[in-house]
């Protein structure tokens, strides 16, 4: 008979704790070890109880499931699954290897896979010899190759909210973003992702080198720009690989200047 997986909630909101609650109430070899709502309450559980698994909140009232991560300890955490309304925060998850990040309102077939995802990770210890704690720790590492980590020269993956949960989109394939009414438009190699936010995030975040804004309203990667064209009063047409036009503003003209050598 396989062990039964001992899994603690994190949530500060009761109805959220309950709902997963329930959810794993249908896992025939899932034990539910405690429901907390706060940081301090869960870091205090961690250090004293058996846990094989956390279903974590990120915005907690005295604190973040950040918090609680860098009390316990990456070594002695164990697996989590962040939890959360925010997904801005879907990169920064990835980064510090979780093994999955649900987004609430939470679907039970989505909440499934999660667990299914953690179940054969930790099924991994039947062969003995390091335990599932090594099998973990291995698919965080691949995890953290998956998505990376952002350095001085900006991020080098953006999240994507999709109906299924958030995408990862690599910026390497990202052509240019556009403002899209509240709303950011990313048009990359894959497909086009519209994500909440101003454009102004993006730009503080990507690699200032590669990442130019040309627009009040859009944001290219030079990597993609194939030939500028004089358009009028100033203005340019910049013209992609791909054929898309975009307009290039007198006002931000200096913004793309800087990048090359030469004048123009």
């Amino acid at each position: 008979m396989n062990p039964r997986i001992r899994v603690l909630i994190v949530d500060d909101e009761a109805p959220a704790r309950l709902l997963l609650n329930s959810y794993l109430a249908a896992e025939p070899d899932v034990e539910v070890v405690g429901m907390c709502g706060t940081a301090a309450e869960t870091v205090a559980h961690l250090r004293a109880r058996e846990t094989d698994a956390v279903f974590l909140d990120i915005r907690l009232a005295d604190g973040t499931g950040f918090d609680v991560l860098d009390q316990v300890g990456p070594e002695v955490m164990p697996p989590v699954v962040f939890v959360t309304a925010y997904d801005e925060h879907a990169i920064r998850a990835f980064e510090l290897h979780a093994i999955d990040y649900l987004l609430k309102p939470v679907a039970e077939a989505r909440f499934r896979a999660a667990v299914a995802r953690l179940r054969e990770l930790l099924s991994r210890d039947a062969g003995g010899g390091g335990g599932a704690r090594e099998a973990v720790r291995a698919a965080r590492e691949l995890l953290a190759g998956a998505t990376g980590s952002h350095s001085a020269q900006g991020r080098g993956y953006l999240a994507a909210r999709t109906a299924s949960g958030v995408q990862i989109v690599p910026v390497a394939t990202v052509r240019y973003l556009r403002v899209d009414g509240h709303y950011v438009t990313i048009h990359s190699a894959s497909g086009t992702h519209l994500v909440r936010g101003a454009l102004s995030d993006f730009e503080d975040e990507l690699d200032a080198g590669r990442f130019v804004r040309i627009h009040r309203s859009t944001i290219v990667n030079l990597d993609f720009v194939r030939e500028l064209k004089p358009w009028f009063r100033g203005d340019y047409l910049v013209l992609l690989l791909d054929g898309t036009e975009l307009r290039l503003s007198r006002r931000f003209r200096a913004n793309l200047s800087r990048r090359f050598v030469s004048d123009w």
